[in-house]
């Protein structure tokens, strides 16, 4: 009988891995097939940047309130909206008639794929009751993440190069369809014990917050940095931030609790988060653009030559994992920021002929980078927070990642938005030294984050936070 349950403890990890492939290989696959978008929709560079950003934004945007949405209305109802809502998503990204259709179905792609992971999440740690097996569910959680992103590129170049770009789309469907059917025959329905509630007010200011400075960011190259609108855009994105804080800061149970990040290490994590997948976004855009634009190679060799960079984050990921384990968040997070730098920093120095085995180097580092780096940004999140706000701050993390990701995005595209050829050789030299400092900041912020002042931070303020608790359930 227990031999049962854990082979059906199994089959709903299997189901909700699934969801966290498509979503992986979503984030590559995508960045091999912008060259192919750009010719058949005559695009510029900032089209491409928000077809890229348009997804992880959004995601950004509706992480928290997605999460809120399945404690509330129950884990399996929201799994399965959101693999619906990115599964039509897909398809009608394949269907998108021109760029403008493709960036508005992304982004529908994009609110289905804000309740997936994170509930998925929630649905396997109510799974994995034991400590010792919820830690091998986790371990194979990660490394399904990273095989999909390794997978991302090689499959999206077979794909773009034998079918076409709209084919990588495809891939979701049946997949998503799948999970949706297993989902409502094998996964029991859940719900938190007590629900946060939704903050409307929180969720409309972080909306304008982030979209106003995307927005201003991409489009500062074309309109001009000093017009109007786009130092305006610039102007409300500060004030949301600071509406954000005063608002939050007044409500009994914020979107995001401002409190949190008087603990260096939750605040340092944050930070670290958007530098680290800042540095990911940047990289797989800006190395598309060259592979493809500056060198001429196909798509399918683009993913192959991108295929060490993503083979090194999956190893690493786990090496980081293990060193976590044995001595803590600190050293993973110290070493991550370095092979990131100086792989940037070697990039600086593209030309139209750079020798393959530069390249490869290149990637190798990076891809070690990244793979250090993301297990200890949630281990150090979560450092001194009371049991029942870890998932709040896991949330909280998850969502500096996508704000990451399309801040590397639209930076490193802004930089290069004027060049072709050469001249986006030369321009991306700036893009790669701005990537560089991301993996400097990371060295710095990590041994800040985790020094013995950090933890008495922490400490002191999960103290707050388990008071303040208690004032609320009372």
């Amino acid at each position: 009988m227990a031999d049962t349950g854990y082979r059906r403890r199994s089959l709903i990890l299997a189901i909700c891995c699934m969801s966290l492939f498509i979503v992986g290989i979503d984030v590559t696959i995508v960045n091999v097939a912008l060259p192919s978008i750009q010719r058949n929709f005559h695009a510029s560079v900032s089209d491409l940047q928000w077809t890229i950003d348009a997804y992880s934004l959004v995601i950004a945007c509706l992480l928290m309130l997605s999460g809120s949405m399945a404690d509330r209305f129950g884990h399996r109802r929201v799994f399965q909206i959101g693999l619906s809502i990115f599964a039509l998503g897909s398809l009608l990204c394949s269907l998108a008639p021109g760029l403008g259709w493709l960036v508005a179905f992304r982004g529908l792609q994009a609110v289905g794929g804000s309740m997936l992971n994170p509930v998925a999440l929630s649905i396997i740690v109510r799974t994995f009751t034991d400590p010792k097996e919820r830690a091998k569910a986790m371990g194979i959680w990660g490394s399904v993440f990273g095989l999909s992103l390794a997978l991302g590129p090689v499959l999206g170049g077979v794909l773009v190069s034998g079918i076409g770009w709209r084919s990588i789309f495809w891939i979701n469907v049946p997949i998503g369809v799948a999970a949706i059917v297993l989902t409502q025959i094998f996964v029991p329905e859940s719900r938190a014990t007590r629900a946060r509630r939704i903050d409307p007010y929180g969720q409309g200011i972080v909306v304008v917050m982030l979209g106003s400075l995307t927005y201003a960011i991409i489009e500062g190259p074309n309109r001009g940095w000093s017009s109007p609108i786009i130092l305006g855009l610039f102007v409300l994105s500060v004030l949301s931030a600071a509406a954000l804080v005063a608002t939050e800061l007044r409500r009994r149970e914020p979107l995001i609790d401002v409190r949190f990040f008087r603990s260096a290490p939750f605040a340092g994590a944050s930070v670290i988060a958007v530098a680290a997948f800042a540095v990911l976004g940047g990289f797989l855009f800006l190395n598309t653009l060259y592979l493809q634009d500056v060198r001429h190679y196909s798509a399918l060799e683009s993913g192959l030559l991108t295929l060490p960079m993503a083979a090194m984050l999956f190893i690493f990921a786990r090496v980081s994992g293990h060193l976590i384990a044995s001595r803590g968040p600190r050293l993973p997070l110290a070493l991550s920021g370095a092979p990131l730098a100086v792989g940037a920093l070697l990039l600086t120095q593209l030309t139209s002929h750079t020798s393959i085995y530069y390249l490869i180097l290149a990637y190798l580092l990076i891809g070690i980078g990244c793979g250090l780096v993301n297990a200890p940004i949630s281990n150090t999140a979560m450092s001194g927070m009371p049991i029942d706000q870890s998932g709040v701050a896991g949330a909280v993390a998850s969502t500096s990642r996508q704000v990451g990701s399309s801040l590397g995005v639209a930076v490193t595209g802004s930089i290069v938005a004027a060049g072709t050829g050469a001249a986006f050789i030369s321009s991306s030299h700036a893009a790669w030294f701005v990537i560089a400092g991301c993996g400097i900041a990371i060295i710095f912020l990590g041994l800040l984050s985790t020094g013995e002042w950090a933890k008495a931070t922490a400490q002191r303020n999960g103290e707050r936070l388990t008071r303040r608790s208690k004032e609320l359930v009372s």
